[in-house]
């Protein structure tokens, strides 16, 4: 389980990658990870097209779900050696919840909410960006559906072991 824990901040450090990436130029190139409202302005002020945000959360979202869907149960299933769809299963929820985690607490609550790295000139009267409402929401979604992902996963992979 420990190595669960480890490839968990792997995970974690993957996601970090990816929105470091997506805000290199400044935070619109991260706008498809904000509330609806936001994408609209920022497409109303010129700063980007539907289309470009389109891209973005294409290009994010694949290199996410990779990471969730082929080099999480790779790394539970052929590095970890888990042998049964239970050990599996509890393998992969703790990776995804210490993504979860991560992805809750430090980027959503710190680094969107108490940071300036990723507020939009010209929408600072939409700040907070994520609402605490929004925010429980994301957090009972996560602890919801990080584990049926998990269940599916480690089904799908236990087919082929």
């Amino acid at each position: 389980m420990v190595l669960a824990v480890i490839e968990g901040f792997v995970l974690s450090f993957i996601l970090l990658l990816v929105c470091v990436v997506n805000i290199r130029n400044g935070p619109v190139g991260g706008v498809q990870y904000y509330e609806q409202e936001v994408k609209e302005r920022v497409v109303e002020l010129g700063l980007i097209t539907n289309e470009q945000i389109k891209r973005n959360r294409s290009l994010s979202g694949l290199a996410l779900m990779s990471a969730l869907m082929i080099l999480s149960p790779l790394m539970v299933f052929y590095v970890n050696d888990a042998g049964t769809f239970l050990q599996g299963f509890a393998q992969l929820t703790v990776m995804y919840m210490v993504c979860g985690a991560f992805d809750r607490i430090f980027i959503d609550w710190y680094w969107v909410g108490h940071t300036k790295a990723w507020i939009i000139e010209g929408t600072e009267d939409m700040l907070p960006y994520i609402k605490p409402k929004v925010w429980v929401r994301k957090i009972v979604l996560t602890v919801v559906l990080y584990p049926a992902l998990a269940a599916l996963m480690s089904w799908i992979f236990m087919l082929f072991k």
